[in-house]
């Protein structure tokens, strides 16, 4: 990174020197015979081939300080100082979704966040789809190979983030998709017939111009005849620019200021286009990249320079040259062309590239936890078995582990215990993993065994004023739904913080005792927590056993001290009073 920047200085400074001689001998040449013309000339083309260079320098400066950027992020990562630096987007699920803002999937200090290394808006949207949805088992265990593939492979992640420089691409694969696949603006054979009089019109009235200002006649032309051929094709020019301007400006509209992110996008794709897959899933995407015998770097490559080409138009100083050429409308034309042969693969290329870009993700996860397994998956029955569970979003020296096990003899666990001491965090931990495994990534625990689930929480469940719903409300709902979802297919994992909370000790035991009749009915398991020990009492006549475990916490010195371990049975005491005087209330 020194040496990248001492070379942009050195260049620079050269560039300015060069600069500064080249308008002093300038200078000399107009007031005289003092300096031969010649150094004037020499001078500006050591200038020209110190801007080529000083480009070059500056590439390699852009790669090092992304490439320090990279191993920053992942040291930072490792250093659990990565909350709030990376990507937060929290809009790719609804509000109501049954378990995203409880387990703290999007936004800051996310599970996204920490994952996420993306580059294009493709790659995030996969990443969030995948924590937002269970995929299939085949599915799951075909993303476990390809990340197991890409752990190792430390330069083509180094690559993927910085190639093409820092910039993080834009491009909304909506977008771009509604753009490949709309219907053409310049069709049938006036098309052909419009390239046609655009070519011969961009080379004529230049030549013509040109012969008029070097006196050069044109061979079958009277000189006498140029100034009338000249305007005659600036005429004719004109009525074409005018008849075919809204079609232009759409074109150019459709393009607006994407070349330099379909510019990352090409060299990512060339970069996976050329590395040497192992895994299947990996192997199928590389060819969705090669399809039909065109490779999705060059076409991408191609589609960024004619945007380039095009935007040029915008530039004042080159708008005579635009007019006089039919500039707009040859490029415009090229990118059409470029749509009608190319626009039918462009969403299959997307999809390509943002499953690549979340298999890095998990990938890079990988690789940094090496000690986290890959979950066994099971069919049939229902079952969660996690041994040593732990928050993957806790630093090491924070996480307590505890293991869960449930199935069909002990589906259900009522878990009692003290303010703070460990109880929602045991269900954000099994909640948080069973999302990593359900997308292909490995978890933190010793050991997990789970069959295929659907996820449900009530943690975050909260009242709104300005609908006018009450918090009691909005919990009932969200129970609501995850009965839905324990009528699916798949079996229900549910994970209620503090079961109905809101109402009297009596409707609350009739309410609760409904619900676990219910989701047990329908095959579910999951975690309950509560400070009203009559819901840990026996309950007859339950398809399963209903277990009860608790956390303690005890007094030193006038602290209350916690040790997060989960243990068997219903909690003895509770920490409320002792609680609120640690906080000076005289109670």
């Amino acid at each position: 990174m020194v040496v990248a920047r001492a070379r942009d200085r050195w260049v620079a400074n050269l560039r300015l020197l060069v600069f500064v001689g080249g308008l002093v001998v300038g200078l000399l040449v107009l007031l005289g015979d003092r300096v031969h013309p010649g150094w004037a000339g020499a001078l500006a083309l050591v200038f020209g081939a110190l801007v080529v260079v000083h480009d070059r320098v500056l590439r390699r400066r852009d790669l090092a300080q992304a490439a320090v950027l990279f191993y920053q992020r992942g040291l930072d990562r490792l250093d659990h100082k990565w909350p709030g630096t990376g990507i937060q987007d929290a809009d790719y699920v609804p509000p109501d979704h049954p378990y995203a803002a409880d387990l703290d999937i999007f936004g800051k200090g996310s599970l996204f966040e920490r994952l996420c290394t993306a580059r294009t808006r493709a790659g995030e949207e996969t990443l969030a789809a995948w924590l937002s949805q269970a995929a299939p088992v085949t599915t799951i265990r075909e993303r476990q190979g390809a990340v197991e593939d890409l752990r190792g492979r430390m330069d083509l992640r180094e690559d993927l983030t910085v190639l093409g420089g820092s910039v993080r691409a834009e491009v909304r694969p909506d977008v771009l998709l509604r753009w490949a696949t709309a219907p053409a603006v310049f069709t049938g054979p006036s098309a052909s017939a419009l390239k046609a009089m655009a070519w011969l019109l961009g080379v004529a009235t230049p030549l013509v111009l040109l012969s008029l200002l070097y006196g050069v006649s044109v061979p079958g032309i009277p000189s006498s005849a140029g100034p009338q051929l000249l305007v005659a094709l600036l005429a004719l020019e004109a009525v074409i620019y005018l008849k075919h301007r809204k079609q232009v400006r759409q074109v150019m509209h459709g393009m607006e200021k994407p070349e330099r992110d379909l510019r990352v996008l090409a060299v990512m794709l060339a970069r996976l286009e050329a590395e040497d897959f192992q895994a299947p899933r990996l192997l199928e995407l590389q060819a969705q990249l090669r399809a039909e015998g065109r490779r999705a770097s060059a076409a991408i490559s191609r589609l960024a320079r004619l945007a380039m080409w095009l935007d040029s138009e915008r530039n004042a100083l080159f708008v005579p040259i635009g007019l006089l050429t039919m500039w707009g409308v040859h490029f415009a034309l090229a990118i059409e062309g470029w749509r009608r042969h190319a626009g039918a693969q462009v969403p299959r290329w997307l999809a390509a590239v943002g499953e690549f870009e979340a298999l890095v993700a998990l990938a890079s996860y990988a690789f940094e936890q090496p000690e986290d397994p890959f979950p066994e998956l099971t069919e049939g029955g229902v079952l969660l078995d996690g041994e040593l569970l732990g928050h993957p979003l806790l630093p090491d020296a924070d996480c307590v582990r505890n293991s869960v096990c449930l199935d069909r003899e002990e589906p259900v666990w009522i878990i009692s215990g003290s303010n703070m001491s460990g109880k929602t965090t045991l269900m954000r931990s099994l909640g948080v993993n069973v999302v990593l495994a359900q997308a292909g990534a490995p978890v933190r625990a010793k050991r997990l065994r789970l069959s295929p689930l659907c996820l449900g929480a009530t943690m975050r469940v909260q009242d709104s004023l300005l609908d006018g719903r009450s918090r009691f409300y909005e919990e009932i709902k969200r129970l609501q739904q995850l009965m839905s979802l324990a009528a699916g297919d798949r079996p229900l994992l549910f994970l209620l913080d503090e079961v109905l909370a809101g109402t009297n000790s009596h409707d609350r035991q009739i309410g609760a005792t409904a619900l676990l009749r219910q989701f047990l009915e329908a095959g579910a398991i999951g975690l309950i927590t509560t400070h009203d020990l009559a819901l840990a009492e026996p309950r007859e006549g339950m398809p399963g056993r209903i277990a009860n475990k608790h956390f303690v916490d005890h007094v030193e010195q006038g602290q209350l001290v916690f040790d997060y371990r989960l243990r068997e049975g219903v909690v003895q005491k509770s920490n409320a009073i002792a609680l609120m005087r640690a906080v000076g209330l005289k109670v």
